[in-house]
């Protein structure tokens, strides 16, 4: 594995990432939530430098550091082109391109639904996807700018990539999202999978990252049967008070 992946809390519950090619010591962050906290984690890692931040989508939560954490590192920062409506951009990338961080190559994938220029970064050999507010554990983003079947295709070509990979998204949503699954899927295994996750939350750990393999077995909107059946249920996510 190239890749050595740092997740810390911030905000009232986004998670940041700093992430390094072991093969050649560069580091990005992934959206930058909160530049303070993005800066004293990567003082605290030593890594020693900063060469690339990759944005998700415009969202200032995801976007609101840039500013400050370029001015301190010098980092570039890459993503769609949306991110100027809330923040510094210095490269617009999109659904085909790669970016490079040393050795690593990210495959930019489009997913929109959540935001309409909303991106996906994974290395396929590494098994690993930072997929910002598009999937979460048993979750995926509200539909703030794009249609369901916008976020239905975006959730099939993620569902696409092998059961292996390794999923970090950007927030702790999970148990509330546990609670909606628990609503929909009676099997005994949701059950003992969502006791898991309220065990872990309760003991204080992350339930971030997950795998694709987990989230096709649990998941209630990547197990939704067709378009029109994941827009019933992301309407009722959006109203569930459970």
């Amino acid at each position: 594995m190239s890749l050595t992946v740092h997740l810390f809390p911030c905000l009232s519950d986004n998670y940041g990432f700093l992430v390094r090619d072991t093969a050649t010591g560069a580091v990005a962050c992934v959206d930058t939530p909160d530049g303070a906290r993005v800066l004293e984690e990567l003082e605290r890692l030593g890594w020693g430098r900063l060469d690339l931040i990759l944005n998700t989508h415009w969202h200032p939560d995801h976007t609101q550091g840039n500013a400050a954490v370029k001015a301190s590192t010098g980092a570039e920062i890459a993503g769609p082109e949306e991110v100027r409506r809330a923040a510094p951009l210095d490269r617009v990338i999109g659904g085909g391109d790669c970016v490079m961080l040393g050795e690593t190559v990210f495959d930019v994938t489009a997913t929109p639904g959540h935001t309409l220029g909303h991106v996906v970064f994974r290395s396929a050999p590494d098994s690993i996807a930072f997929v910002g507010d598009t999937l979460f554990p048993l979750g995926c983003g509200r539909l703030f700018e794009g249609s369901p079947d916008q976020m239905w295709d975006s959730l099939q070509a993620l569902s696409a990539w092998p059961d292996q990979t390794v999923l970090y998204g950007a927030h702790e949503y999970t148990v509330a999202n546990a609670r909606f699954a628990l609503s929909l899927d009676d099997r005994p295994e949701m059950a003992a999978h969502a006791e898991a996750i309220f065990a872990a939350r309760a003991r204080g750990e992350p339930t971030v990252p997950t795998t694709l393999a987990v989230e096709k077995a649990f998941n209630p909107f990547l197990r939704a049967r067709d378009a029109a059946d994941f827009a019933s249920r992301r309407a009722a996510k959006d109203s569930f008070a459970g």
